[in-house]
C-alpha cells in the first residue's frame, strides 16, 4: 500500500496534477469513491512522510503479531472508516491514510486491554510509547486536517479490538 500511495504521489507531484477531488466527500454519491481511494491521496510530502511510517510499522506489527486476523482488521479499518466519514464527515476532500492508521494503531493498543496476554500487553505498551501522541489527533486545531478520519479510524480499530479479543 505505501508503494501505491507513493507512486500515486511521485504522478501527481510529476505531472502537476491534484488528485484531492478522489478523496472522500460526505453524503456525495461521487464522494463514496473516496473511501476506496482517498488513504492512496496525500497533498504535501509532509503528509505523505508523515503517513508512511506510521503505517509501515504498524501494518507490519498487525501482520506479524495478528496474521490469522491481520488481513481483516486492515481492511475493516480502511472501509469502515472511510464509509463512517462519508455519512458524518464535514463537507470537503478528506484524503490520506490517518484513518486507516488510528484504526491499526487503536485496534493494537486495545487488543492488549481486552486479551489482557503479555505478547498483547507488550504490543499496547509498544504503540503508546511509539505512538501515544496520537491522542491529539482526534481534536486537531487544523481546520484542514480531518478529525474525522482520525476519531472514525480509532472507534472502528477500538471495536475490532474487543470483537476479535478472543482470536489468535
Amino acid at each position: 500500500m505505501a508503494f501505491v500511495m507513493w507512486l500515486i504521489f511521485a504522478l501527481q507531484f510529476y505531472l502537476d496534477i491534484d488528485l484531492g477531488f478522489l478523496g472522500i466527500y460526505p453524503r456525495k454519491l461521487t464522494g463514496l469513491m473516496g473511501v476506496f481511494l482517498a488513504p492512496l491521496i496525500h497533498g504535501s510530502l509532509s503528509h505523505i512522510v508523515s503517513n508512511t511510517f506510521p503505517l509501515l510499522l504498524l501494518g507490519t506489527t498487525l501482520f506479524v503479531f495478528s496474521p490469522k486476523i491481520a488481513p481483516w482488521v486492515f481492511l475493516d479499518c480502511y472501509l469502515i472508516t472511510g464509509l463512517l466519514v462519508w455519512i458524518f464527515g464535514r463537507e470537503f476532500y478528506h484524503i490520506g491514510a490517518s484513518g486507516l492508521i488510528y484504526g491499526v494503531a487503536f485496534f493494537l493498543i486495545m487488543r492488549g486491554f481486552f486479551r489482557k496476554d503479555v505478547k498483547s500487553l507488550i504490543i499496547s505498551i509498544f504503540v503508546v510509547a511509539l505512538y501515544g501522541s496520537l491522542i491529539y489527533g482526534l481534536m486537531p486545531d487544523d481546520p484542514w486536517i480531518s478529525w474525522e478520519s482520525h476519531v472514525f479510524g480509532a472507534a472502528v480499530g477500538g471495536a475490532l479490538a474487543y470483537f476479535y479479543r478472543s482470536t489468535k
